[in-house]
């Protein structure tokens, strides 16, 4: 007997407005060994938090995160906005990330997870040891999701639902409850698919590896080099960003799941602001360099986008304007090439020259 129902717990998570919910329990990690292979190959880049021991130990071992660990509920919150891919059109204006657009999902989920475990706690008659997590801890959240039944590891190595698409943040509450696990997904239905391996520019996907895991070389990621790259991008890879001057969905626009299964988020909070909703390169990069650090975190406190922190996201925008190549761009970019920041003055130079290149070379 189980003193709170799995099926109750799961019905209050789709009533907080979560859209897929399932429970997991105790249960040795099959996906851990294709981890530490990967970190051992150095894929990871400079994402040294991933590979700290006491990381990897945790992730290998819940009860290490959370003391008498015995069941989680995983949760899925859709940020899908329903429109179609973006177009690459006009490149004088920034490509954001979909999930980075609206309000921090740390938060929204985060909260959603600490009202989830308060009404737990008045279904099962007791309070109980937990922990949340959205994105943030030592976690194979994916890996939980599968479990769960949430869906498959894709070739993109996002979790994807048949029904559904992948615009999803995870969240994951750890408790010491005694829950009835789901019905972990067990089926692969990328099949001999590769959109999104063709699909990204900087060929970062490298599909299914001798294991049967979904292996991506992050260093070439264009999510990891504008969010979590901290220094210059490579040269090489900086025509291939384009205009995606925060994150990526390349591969996931490529995705049929999400061309036929996607439908629009339900959540106000993910509605872009309008100052994240296709900017001009121009503008972006003038209201930046406006700003100080400090004046940055203010304004992008309650945004995903304050994590490139202020010289990281004009970096991002300087490798974007050279992309466009137009002499619209100079003004701002010269201005850029006297900031403050080395890194920024950098990349404005390397846009500099990239724009003046078709003249000289005329």
């Amino acid at each position: 007997m189980f003193p709170l129902e799995t099926d109750r717990a799961l019905a209050e998570a789709r009533a907080l407005g979560f859209d897929m919910a399932g429970a997991v329990t105790r249960g040795e990690s099959e996906h851990m060994p294709h981890f530490r292979r990967w970190l051992d190959s150095g894929l990871h880049g400079r994402m040294d938090y991933l590979s700290r021991p006491d990381a990897v130990r945790r992730r290998a071992d819940l009860d290490r995160t959370l003391p008498g660990f015995r069941s989680a509920l995983v949760v899925a919150h859709s940020y899908a906005d329903g429109r179609p891919a973006d177009p690459p059109g006009d490149p004088s204006r920034a490509v954001i990330a979909r999930y980075a657009r609206g309000r921090d999902y740390h938060r929204v989920v985060g909260d959603k997870l600490d009202t989830l475990a308060e009404r737990l706690e008045d279904l099962a008659g007791r309070p109980f040891r937990r922990r949340a997590y959205v994105d943030t801890g030592p976690i194979l959240e994916r890996e939980l999701a599968v479990r769960a039944g949430l869906g498959w590891f894709g070739k993109n190595t996002m979790l994807i639902h048949p029904r559904r698409g992948s615009y999803f943040f995870l969240g994951v509450l750890l408790t010491d409850l005694p829950l009835e696990p789901s019905t972990p997904f067990t089926e692969d239905h990328c099949g001999t698919c590769r959109r999104c391996l063709d699909a990204c520019p900087t060929g970062a996907l490298l599909g299914y590896d001798r294991h049967g895991a979904p292996v991506m070389d992050a260093t070439r990621c264009i999510s990891y080099l504008t969010i979590e790259l901290k220094g210059p991008i490579p040269a090489s890879l900086r025509p291939m960003i384009g205009n995606r001057v925060y994150g990526c969905d390349i591969c996931q626009e490529a995705c049929p799941w999400n061309d036929r299964f996607s439908a629009p988020s339900a959540e106000p909070a993910y509605s872009p602001r309008a100052e994240l909703d296709s900017p001009s390169l121009v503008g972006l990069a003038a209201r930046l360099l406006e700003m100080s650090g400090k004046a940055f975190l203010r304004e992008y406190r309650d945004s995903p986008v304050s994590r490139a922190r202020r010289n990281g996201l004009l970096r991002n925008v300087c490798v974007a304007l050279g992309n466009w190549g137009a002499r619209a761009a100079v003004p701002v970019l010269e201005r850029a090439a006297r900031d403050r920041s080395p890194l920024v003055r950098e990349h404005a130079e390397w846009a500099l020259e990239r724009i003046a290149q078709p003249a000289d070379s005329g």
